[in-house]
């Protein structure tokens, strides 16, 4: 009787250490197919939908319209679309594709070298990455030059900059992103700039566009800019460019910007001796909540070879401009009022009988939502 028990025994204990074995084989199986699956998952494409629409109003204490000098806010006393915009971008593990629409009287101006449909894309681009550290992309894109955006709810002020209005908008061509650490670089060749169709005289004449940055924390970033090529009336253009980023709490951060646009004319025969334009701004941002931020913007735009703002100024002169905004948010929705103090060296602005003076001040409010 004893041996019968033993024997049992042993066979329940074996049974159940197979049954164990089993269990846990299994168990196995089910964890690394789960995990499997999950990474398959993660290699699929995905589509993003983003966008923004942004309406605004503009007051010129001179009463009159002719002193905005910078992009997309060119009313006076009146209630008016900026722009409707829609973003959809879809990934593979490698291939990527954007096609960023804008719809409004800010993306005509924004695409103002082309006409019709095409004036919508603000960007298309298709991207390919072989590597972890290497992208190539081809198609439009916005350009890298500067520190303000065309999107408004991407910028802490409404009313954009003289660097901005006065620089490059878009690129249209090839480029290669390079990654390595805490560096980048970024160099391609595009059309004449803003051009996705290049006029005739243009075809066989390609811009450079080049990028290094560099992140010497997580909240300090360094972005040195390059942009320079022919222009559709044979003169040459070389921009250089300068923005620092940084975070130095989350009640405070800074920008600056710093760029200089040389110009060579050409006289039929050659290229002249080269002009230049400049500027620089600041950016102070202080968010004592979380819902409230305020931003100081200071630039400094220089004319004195009368390429820009001063043609008829006998020998140039220099605009400082002053913004104040406050960003008040909720959810997606940002309200921004704005107050706005430009003063010149020289008689390029009007008062309200539209007699010359150097100097005027407006207000803004604009109210933006993303998704």
């Amino acid at each position: 009787m004893l041996r019968k028990f033993f024997v049992a025994g042993s066979a329940m204990a074996f049974s159940l250490i197979s049954f164990g074995q089993e269990a846990s084989v299994t168990s196995t199986t089910t964890s690394t197919a789960v995990a499997e699956e999950k990474k398959e998952e993660e290699k699929k494409p995905f589509l993003s939908i983003t966008g923004s629409a942004d309406v605004y109003y503009r007051y010129d204490f001179a009463k009159t319209k002719f002193n905005n000098l910078t992009s997309f806010t060119g009313t006076q006393n009146s209630f008016s679309l900026g722009m409707a915009s829609v973003k959809f971008e879809h990934k593979s593990d490698k291939v990527g594709v954007v096609a960023d629409l804008g719809f409004g009287p800010r993306a005509r101006e924004f695409a103002y070298a082309d006409e019709g449909i095409t004036q919508a894309i603000k960007q298309l681009y298709v991207s390919y990455s072989p590597a972890e550290w290497l992208k190539l992309t081809a198609g439009t894109w916005a350009t890298h030059v500067g520190y303000e955006l065309v999107d408004p709810q991407l910028n802490r002020n409404y009313s954009m900059s003289y660097m901005f209005t006065n620089g490059p908008f878009t690129h249209t061509g090839v480029k290669a992103e390079i990654t390595k650490g805490k560096h980048g670089v970024m160099v391609g060749l595009s059309n004449a700039t803003d051009y996705r169709i290049p006029p005739e005289s243009m075809i066989n004449k390609k811009f450079l566009i080049a990028q290094y940055s560099v992140a010497f924390t997580e909240n300090v970033k360094l972005y040195l800019n390059y942009v320079g090529g022919k222009n559709p009336d044979s003169s040459k253009t070389n921009q250089f460019d300068a923005v620092l980023a940084a975070k130095v709490s989350d009640k405070f951060s800074l920008g600056l910007n710093g760029t200089v646009n040389s110009n060579q004319a050409w006289d039929g025969d050659k290229n002249a001796d080269g002009q230049s334009w400049w500027g620089s701004a600041i950016y102070l941002n202080v968010d004592p909540k979380p819902w409230f931020g305020l931003t100081l913007r200071g630039e400094l735009f220089n004319d004195k070879n009368q390429l820009k703002m001063f043609s008829s100024a006998p020998d140039g002169g220099n605009i400082f401009a002053t913004t104040l905004s406050a960003n008040f948010k909720t959810g997606g929705f940002i309200f921004i009022p704005e107050l706005r103090f430009e003063n010149a060296s020289e008689d390029i602005f009007y008062d309200k009988d539209l007699a010359p003076k150097k100097n005027y001040a407006s207000f803004i409010v604009a109210a933006i939502y993303s998704f």
